[in-house]
């Protein structure tokens, strides 16, 4: 995802509070953030607190003389790539529908030519009104983004729809928006599967056998595919600790079997598998029923493995039509096992990478990849030079659809 200007108008709610988490996250990302704010809001939340995340002044009148020098609003206007309303209030969603420039924010919304994203905050018997329901369809006429408010527990100790969504469910709404308007959506309309994480092998009910995945790079596919347009199904080891990308079902395993049969059905019904997860290779002939104890007898411990079932092979030669893309992680003659593995398991594409590289490694918030194709696609070797791992993710999934078949 490229760094983008995103402004953020904050109106007055109670759900103003949550927009300085969400103000932390854009940043995080690599976002550049600005922020206004209209009276209401600075009544919940004061400037001075966007002001010291940000680095940069908050904007809140519209004839500030200062800022006017400049033409304050119509620089704001100018500087966004993508304007952020939340929590819009119902004042604020009414002003709007009639085309009123009162303030600074709403002055903003009619001389920007960005793109507006909308989250309604409010009561949930102010947001069931068929006034605020009518203005929320007119603005979406008019080319509005309507973020759908939450059901749940509400500030005045009400319950039901009208809560703002989570700062990170905001953020992914954003970089998904983001990214379709940059790259489109490729995998609409198609069902990917993604496994991810590391699998546990029981030795006994207390110890198992597992690897060091942390399923950085699944999830980090999940989050692309979902903004390519596709419908992501994500199979995670149980160890997995990361949150659930907005908008995918996770499906939680525990050991290479458990993965298998959660696969095969999922998959009978995908376009794509992506499989990401470092599945254990073997496991325990006979998990031991009871907690393998040490005696005084005992300087060493002696276990007796057999294999694991191959799932990502299996997967491949069940369902021949299935895109298969599978990962290599290793820690020497990467490219030769990587091109064995493509052949052997009959598979579409596969990543691989140096995990003897510990900038790169498991627990890495980067990655550096080189993508073979299998033959028939008469493509190059893609190298991906270092990059964060949700960077190299979607340019995965642009390589990955262009092989694809379409719809139609």
């Amino acid at each position: 995802m490229r760094a983008s200007n995103i402004l953020v108008a904050v109106t007055g709610g109670i759900a103003a509070y949550k927009i300085a988490s969400l103000v932390r996250l854009y940043q995080q990302n690599g976002h550049n953030v600005r922020v206004m704010m209209t009276k209401g809001a600075c009544a919940f939340v004061t400037p001075l607190t966007f002001q010291a995340l940000t680095g940069k002044p908050v904007a809140t009148d519209l004839l500030d003389e200062r800022a006017e020098l400049g033409m304050g609003h119509i620089e704001l206007a100018k500087w966004a790539d993508v304007l952020l309303i939340a929590p819009a209030s119902a004042n604020t969603i009414g002003k709007l529908a009639c085309g009123l420039a009162d303030n600074l924010v709403t002055s903003v919304c009619l001389a920007t030519a960005a793109p507006i994203l909308l989250a309604p905050a409010m009561n949930q018997q102010m947001w069931a009104n068929a006034l605020v329901q009518d203005n929320l369809a007119k603005l979406a006429r008019f080319g509005y983004h309507i973020i759908t408010p939450e059901a749940g527990a509400q500030a005045c100790g009400d319950v039901g729809v009208g809560r703002l969504p989570a700062p990170e469910s905001l953020l992914s709404y954003t970089e998904t928006f983001l990214w379709q308007q940059h790259n489109g959506t490729p995998l609409m309309g198609k069902t990917v599967v993604i496994t991810a994480g590391a699998t546990v092998e029981a030795i006994d009910p207390v110890r198992f056998l597992s690897n060091h995945s942390t399923g950085k790079m699944g999830y980090a596919l999940a989050a692309a595919c979902r903004d390519a347009g596709a419908k992501v199904l994500l199979v995670a080891g149980r160890n997995v600790s990361l949150p659930t990308p907005f908008g995918v079902k996770k499906i939680t395993v525990g050991s290479a079997d458990e993965l298998l049969q959660a696969c095969l059905p999922l998959c009978a019904k995908a376009d794509v598998l992506i499989a990401t997860a470092a599945v254990a290779d073997f496991k325990m002939a006979q998990i031991a029923p009871q907690k393998i104890k040490k005696t005084a007898k005992d300087d060493s411990l002696q276990l007796t493995l057999c294999q694991n079932p191959d799932v990502l092979a299996t997967m491949s030669a069940t369902y021949p039509a299935l895109f298969c893309v599978g990962f290599a992680a290793e820690t020497h003659e990467v490219q030769r096992y990587a091109q064995d593995k493509l052949r052997k398991k009959n598979l579409a594409m596969i990543v691989c990478n140096d995990v003897s590289d510990k900038s790169i490694g498991f627990a890495s918030d980067d990655n550096a990849v080189t993508v073979f194709f299998a033959r028939h696609f008469a493509k190059a070797p893609l190298s991906l030079p270092k990059a964060t791992k949700r960077h190299i993710a979607e340019q995965l999934v642009l390589a990955m659809s262009a092989l694809l078949p379409t719809n139609a």
